[in-house]
């Protein structure tokens, strides 16, 4: 996901779109640790979505803490 759609969603649909990621990053690493991915790059890519998505929200937060 790259930061311009992270930056069109709202508040809500970040937070949750977040929890799945954070899901799907995790039965990517079981799967990966029973037996190894066909790409192992997914799991490079879950984990910096779910950073940008964090990022984003943190944004949000320190400029409403602002106004």
């Amino acid at each position: 996901m790259k930061q311009s759609v992270v930056v069109e969603l709202s508040t809500a649909e970040i937070v949750e779109r977040l929890a799945e990621e954070a899901m799907q990053l995790t039965k990517l690493k079981l799967n990966n640790a029973i037996t190894p991915l066909e790409n192992p790059n997914k799991i490079k890519e879950q984990r910096r979505a779910i950073a940008r998505m964090k990022t984003e929200l943190r944004k949000r937060q320190i400029s409403e803490s602002r106004k």
